[in-house]
């Protein structure tokens, strides 16, 4: 039987910018006001949890920014706030990428966005 290896937060933290870390605590704050998430360290990704389900990945931690992949249904084209957006192969998931370099960038767009993930039904 294979063993689960647990990984800490810290293990993502250390070592990262003031900046970084500034931007990681927003985000995560601005979440929590639309409802409350566990952060779940992971191999190489923290996930965020409702208790229900995965509603968002942070899957780096850079110099001056933070990426965050959101999971929907469905592609969202009409936005301004994602990157990039992918189709899972093989499922009915698609990636919706955000990049944020300053806590502005967290707006109204990127707020409905996090409340659809938090509501969304698994």
């Amino acid at each position: 039987m294979a063993t689960s290896e647990e990984y800490n937060l810290s293990d993502f933290l250390n070592g990262k910018s003031e900046h970084t870390l500034m931007l990681f605590d927003h985000f995560v704050n601005s979440i929590n006001t639309i409802g409350k998430v566990e952060l779940v360290p992971l191999k190489s990704m923290i996930g965020l949890d409702n208790g229900h389900k995965r509603i968002a990945y942070i899957t780096q931690l850079g110099k001056n920014f933070i990426h965050v992949v959101f999971p929907f249904k469905q592609e969202y084209p009409d936005n301004l706030c994602f990157q990039k957006i992918a189709q899972v192969p093989g499922q009915q998931q698609f990636n919706h990428h955000f990049r944020m370099l300053n806590i502005e960038d967290v707006n109204d767009e990127v707020l409905e966005f996090m409340r659809f993930a938090y509501r969304e039904e698994a």
